[in-house]
């Protein structure tokens, strides 16, 4: 990423959220993975780009005003072929325009469905006293039912990070149970660092949600 591109997402002071896009353009140039991901702009475009991408893909929103998009139908999965694609834009179109009429939309997000994990989150806000702050859990759509995080200012060290990761509740699902393979742990610890040196080099980042991060036997 050029540091004409960073500035064009950040250094706008009239603007409060990236969208999807955008976001993860960031992170893939910090060195965090993630699924590929690009904006279609009309129902041909999306169809074409799925094509190209190879199924199974999802649609997301992509609007800055539009964060929580599974609460307005702005999330489809598991598409398999072009016209499943078209009809999914549509009804993300229609849904989106009808619980956010004022709102900015530039498309979707067609983005490779990512491989089943125990879904985790990461996040970060900045506290007007300690600065950024870095947070770890179960993930998912019950992030705010289960509560299962922990914290840590930033920056943190590799060490921080695996603590991270042990204190929560629900350590035991990523070693590993009924069968299932255990997780990444060093390549989750180092996502977590990664994410900290993002935002710790850069103060116009208030505010990261990375949810679901799917951990892997493979990596996260």
């Amino acid at each position: 990423m050029t540091v004409e591109r960073l500035n064009e997402m950040l250094g706008d002071e009239h603007r409060s959220t990236l969208t999807e896009v955008e976001s993860k353009e960031l992170l893939a140039a910090a060195g965090i993975p993630v699924v590929e991901t690009r904006l279609a702009r009309d129902r041909r475009e999306a169809a074409a780009t799925g094509l190209s991408m190879g199924f199974p893909v999802a649609l997301k929103i992509c609007s800055p005003q539009i964060v929580h998009k599974s609460d307005c139908g702005g999330v489809r999965l598991g598409l398999n072929t072009p016209e499943e694609i078209q009809e999914a834009y549509d009804g993300i179109m229609e849904a989106a325009r009808r619980h956010h009429p004022r709102a900015v939309i530039h498309g979707v997000a067609v983005q490779k469905m990512a491989p089943p994990g125990v879904e985790t989150i990461i996040g970060v806000s900045r506290d007007p006293h300690f600065g950024h702050v870095i947070m770890f859990g179960l993930g998912g759509v019950f992030v705010e039912v289960l509560k299962d995080v922990t914290f840590r200012i930033v920056p943190v060290t590799p060490k921080d990070a695996q603590e991270m990761i042990t204190e929560i509740k629900g350590y035991p699902l990523l070693c590993g149970y009924r069968g299932r393979d255990p997780v990444n742990l060093d390549a989750l610890a180092d996502l977590i660092c990664r994410v900290s040196a993002l935002v710790g080099n850069d103060p116009r980042i208030s505010e990261l949600d990375l949810n679901p991060v799917f951990a892997v036997r493979r990596g996260p």
